[in-house]
């Protein structure tokens, strides 16, 4: 017999091909059970549900029957009974026979991966209970038949999905991948090689080559895409369970399934968003009883949302619960010691958000079964990284969080800008890419500044954090190939992001835009944080591919805190007697300092900008009107003012505090340096805390509270500036 031979074989490998194509269209068939079986508990009088699901269980038995698994046949046999009932209207689904049919899901799940594993049913699986269960409740009182909807007939000569597709295995798809990437390599090559030679017939030849390729290129990229909603597919189901678990009622709502991505890349996100999924249902959500008290519905509502913008996938979970308490992340992280107090009080909710991306960092009040244990959040961005991807957290109390995720269309082949450094040739992905800037003569020399000895650039009014390229790979500035030195009146400086925080990479000559294949590192490069592969160009050269993300954490451009393990965290108070201020000068070589934690922004305004409001002088500054202190007369040389944009707090009536802006005309930014501060009294006088020594030389302590009480008492009234 056909079964008894299947039964008595062992290896996967050696079953029949019908036995394989059978398990295949079973898995798939199961997955879509999971997702009909809950959405069919929202609508429990769809004909076309209750219709699929007896369909695609009747095919499995009968199957099964024929192959000589009886035990996957006993059970789906109890399966299509209950169904069978259900489908005629003798019976009602309630949230009991749901879950009695998603676990015969499970359990023909189980036995099938038992055939596939061993190419048997396995021995020690007992679906007795199962059954049991299964039959109990098809034996139930029945219901009295309600309206069903009508099942819709299909258009006549319609071709089924069977008739127009067939099944690749990914492997062959792989490889297929790996030959166009060395296609598109011959051809970068070929049409360099062309562009030398004279003659419209070899360039005519390499231009339809180059045309040809690209054509195939995409052809074969679309065969590895499929939509995001193959990742989905499970989600529903783990959200019923999860918020049953929970005692929660939650809407898990889908948007943008068709959204299509590179295979490997839908396999690489399918545990961060299992894992997001799961803790937004956990942690986000908040139960019944606390909802309706907050005047909102009992059910919650979690959005998944994918969409295409700027060569990347966009993918949004969100819900609606009590957000991220960022007190308690404050209060955790003190615990913990990975801030001082002082750090804390000047950390922006924003920012205190990113720790919950430390390792070990959790604010769940007891472990549960479903998280708390602090693992996870960091495993999230770690693998999102890893494929060139980036993790965004935006909380709101009492409205809900949001995470949203971007990740690559693929990383077979990737468009970068070629840059050059000490003569070598470097790819820098472009999804990292903001913009490029070039200093030409002078403006390269007076447009680099340097604040606490780190250079820096004014890009339209912000700071912008330098990272020289050469430096962090090492390469010493005298190893320049002759005739390849760049010009040195000229700054190159590459605008990227990382973590939300854009920096400039500053580089010897920024080349051309090319598609590239990506390549594998060597294992014994794979260690470094500054490299996420390499390609080889058209002259047969091979470049590195630089890792961003790494090459900013190398520079310390962004900070090290959200990354650090508990472990190595600073002990606390360690830093409590010291403080971050900026130190400048504000007319007529007068040194001065204030709180860092006081300064909003660092802006330029040109002079013109300038008006006058109640006899004072404002700028049109966001929407506001920013008065400007100016404590001695600033030499510009007719160039724009320099403006410290500073918040502060004015008692108005004695009684409530109004946060303001204020900006003070400086002549020039010196440092932002940490200093424990010994304040002196040399003599009184208003909008002066003190003095003290920053940098071995006698500073004034800038004091913008008082400054905006005693000079413009209109404001501290509450009047307008």
């Amino acid at each position: 017999m056909l079964g008894q031979e299947l039964c008595g074989t062992t290896n996967m490998n050696d079953l029949d091909a019908v036995v394989k194509e059978f398990l295949v269209e079973s898995h798939e068939n199961l997955d879509q059970l999971d997702r009909d079986l809950v959405a069919l508990e929202q609508a429990p009088h769809d004909r076309d549900k209750l219709a699929s699901i007896f369909r695609t269980i009747h095919t499995i038995k009968g199957t099964c029957g024929f192959f000589g698994f009886t035990k996957l046949e006993a059970v789906t046999h109890a399966g299509e009974a209950l169904l069978s009932r259900l489908r005629d209207g003798e019976l009602l689904l309630s949230p009991e026979r749901t879950s009695a049919l998603l676990a015969l899901v499970d359990a023909v799940r189980g036995l099938l991966a038992g055939i596939e594993a061993h190419g048997r049913e396995p021995q020690d699986t007992d679906c007795a209970d199962l059954i049991a269960r299964l039959t109990r409740l098809q034996a139930a009182t029945p219901a009295a038949a309600p309206e069903l909807v009508p099942e819709a007939a299909p258009e006549a000569g319609a071709s089924g999905v069977t008739e127009s597709t067939i099944r690749v295995d990914v492997g062959l798809l792989d490889r297929l991948m790996n030959l166009v990437g060395e296609l598109v390599l011959v051809r970068n090559q070929l049409v360099q090689t062309t562009a030398k030679l004279e003659g419209p017939g070899v360039q005519g030849d390499a231009q339809r080559l180059n045309l040809i390729t690209t054509e195939l290129q995409e052809s074969v990229m679309k065969t590895r895409m499929q939509p995001i909603g193959t990742v989905w597919k499970t989600l529903p189901r783990m959200v019923r369970d999860v918020a049953l678990t929970c005692h929660k009622q939650v809407r898990l709502e889908l948007e943008g399934e068709e959204t299509e991505l590179d295979k490997s890349l839908l396999e690489a996100v399918k545990g961060p968003l299992t894992h997001l999924v799961r803790n937004a249902v956990d942690h986000g959500i908040e139960p019944p009883e606390t909802r309706l008290a907050a005047g909102k519905p009992a059910e919650g509502r979690l959005l998944l949302r994918a969409y295409h913008e700027g060569g990347q996938v966009n993918v949004e979970i969100s819900d609606d619960g009590g957000g991220i308490a960022v007190a308690r992340v404050r209060q955790k992280a003190l615990s913990l010691g990975l801030l001082t107090g002082e750090q804390a009080a000047r950390l922006s909710e924003c920012e205190l958000l990113q720790l919950i991306f430390i390792p070990g960092f959790s604010t769940a009040e007891s472990v549960t079964s479903v998280s708390g244990r602090g693992v996870g959040m960091d495993v999230v961005k770690t693998n999102i990284e890893k494929i060139g991807g980036t993790v965004e957290l935006q909380s709101a109390s009492g409205r809900g969080t949001t995470v949203k995720i971007k990740i690559p269309l693929t990383l077979a082949i990737i468009p970068a800008l070629l840059v050059t450094v000490r003569g070598e040739r470097y790819a820098i992905p472009q999804a990292s890419l903001l913009e490029l800037v070039r200093l030409e003569g002078e403006q390269a020399q007076r447009a680099i500044e340097h604040i606490h000895g780190a250079p820096v650039y004014r890009l339209r009014g912000n700071l912008l954090p330098l990272v020289y390229l050469a430096n962090e790979l090492g390469l010493a500035p005298g190893s320049l190939p002759v005739g390849d030195q760049p010009d040195e009146e000229d700054v190159y400086i590459v605008v990227m992001q990382v973590d939300g925080q854009p920096f400039g990479l500053v580089v010897d000559g920024v080349n051309d835009t090319e598609e590239i294949v990506v390549k594998p590192l060597n294992k014994l490069l794979k260690g470094t944080m500054l490299f996420a592969g390499a390609t080889i160009m058209g002259d047969g050269r091979v470049a590195l591919i630089l890792d961003v993300a790494g090459i900013a954490r190398a520079a310390r451009v962004v900070g090290e805190g959200r990354n650090r393990p508990l472990a190595e965290a600073p002990p606390p108070g360690a830093e409590q007697a010291r403080q971050m201020v900026l130190v400048f000068v504000a007319g007529g070589g007068r040194r001065m300092a204030l709180p860092l934690g006081q300064v909003a922004r660092l802006e330029e305004v040109a002079h013109e900008s300038v008006e006058r409001a109640a006899n004072r002088e404002v700028v049109q500054y966001r929407g506001e009107l920013l008065p400007l202190i100016r404590l001695a007369e600033v030499e510009t040389d007719s160039g724009p003012l320099q403006i410290v944009v500073c918040r502060a707090d004015v008692t108005v009536d004695g009684q409530r505090s109004c946060p303001r802006h204020v900006g003070l005309v400086v002549e020039r930014i010196l440092d932002i340096v940490e200093v424990a501060l010994d304040v002196k009294q040399v003599a009184p006088c208003v909008g002066i805390v003190g003095s003290a020594v920053i940098q071995q030389r006698v500073t004034d302590l800038f004091d913008v509270e008082a400054a905006l009480r005693s000079m413009m008492p209109a404001l501290a009234s509450g009047g307008a500036a």
